[in-house]
């Protein structure tokens, strides 16, 4: 019961109100949404393909930028779908494809996270070809893109 309190406030929060009632802001938020998550895959994409060696080593210079754009694209992403979500957080708490996107997307960062660890901070190239950092693009890949068809099967849900 108090789960359910915390949802009914949250949505009656005059943020989130204007949210639905400014025309226009909802909108905005929902293509910046896609531009995050735009900016996230374009980025991540040749990160993945390069640790499995679909690309060749000139995409090694540029691999630090690409992540760092992939999470300039995660935080825009995780903040419009954060304020997305707000406005029905009640409603999404007990839809099965929002609660799956979820999950997904906490088991994408942890790829992302066990990545990082594993390898030096700043050199992701150096696993490039190795058995874990091809194990670690295979799941991004599929993990990142099941996250965009979980957040579109919301609506169907």
């Amino acid at each position: 019961m108090q789960l359910i309190a915390l949802f009914q406030w949250i949505e009656g929060l005059h943020a989130v109100r204007l949210i639905v009632t400014v025309p226009g802001v909802y909108p905005t938020i929902s293509a910046l949404h896609i531009l995050g998550i735009g900016v996230l895959l374009g980025s991540i994409a040749p990160v993945d393909l390069r640790l499995l060696r679909v690309l060749g080593s000139k995409f090694d210079a540029v691999i630090p930028t690409l992540i760092r754009m992939a999470l300039i694209g995660f935080a825009v992403a995780a903040t419009t779908g954060l304020l997305l979500a707000s406005v029905r957080i009640g409603h999404y708490a007990q839809n099965p494809a929002f609660l799956a996107k979820l999950a997904i997307l906490l088991a994408s960062g942890s790829n992302a996270i066990a990545l990082h660890i594993v390898s030096r901070p700043d050199d992701v190239v150096s696993m490039v070809g190795r058995p874990r950092g091809r194990a670690t693009a295979i799941a991004s890949l599929s993990l990142w893109l099941g996250a965009v068809f979980a957040g579109r099967w919301i609506a169907f849900a």
